[in-house]
């Protein structure tokens, strides 16, 4: 079978009077670019309810950097106080019995000391994963993290 070429007519763009756009009801709705766009981009209809709107997203990442900004502005504590106070005290207990009674300033100090050395080895580890080209924190960034810093057990 020979192949034919097709091809597209042009269709002619004809001016309308202001009488002639005027809709019967047995014709189909408005005929601008604009309203052809609004209607398919709109999602279909079922049965007269009407739609609700996704709730807007942020692109991944905005988000995230967001929360950098605001954590590197604030000075409190990220920890919350009261597990902190618990899980200090329960190790405490199970080390040393004979302690049980912690000052308010000394388990603020702790909790400082604490969070201040989660966050450089964040910091660190973050680093270490950068180094290898990738975005994601992984397990051996934290190990290689301690090793270089000489934090936590000696190797």
């Amino acid at each position: 079978m020979a192949r034919t070429k097709h091809t597209a007519q042009k269709k002619q763009n004809r001016r309308q009077t202001p009488a002639a756009r005027v809709t019967s009801p047995l014709s189909p709705g408005p005929s601008s670019a604009t309203a052809r766009k609004s209607a398919r981009n709109a999602p279909p209809s079922s049965g007269g309810r009407p739609t609700q709107r996704k709730p807007h997203r942020h692109r991944p990442g905005t988000v995230a950097l967001r929360e950098i900004r605001h954590f590197q502005k604030t000075w409190k504590l990220l920890i919350p106080a009261a597990p902190f106070i618990r899980t200090v005290r329960e190790i405490s207990n199970s080390f040393a019995p004979q302690i049980s009674r912690w000052t308010a300033e000394a388990l603020m100090a702790l909790q400082e000391a604490a969070e201040d050395y989660l966050v450089h080895l964040f910091e660190d580890a973050m680093l270490c994963a950068i180094h290898a080209k990738r975005v994601t924190l992984m397990k051996k960034d934290w190990e290689l993290a301690r090793r270089l810093g000489g934090k936590g057990q000696p190797w």
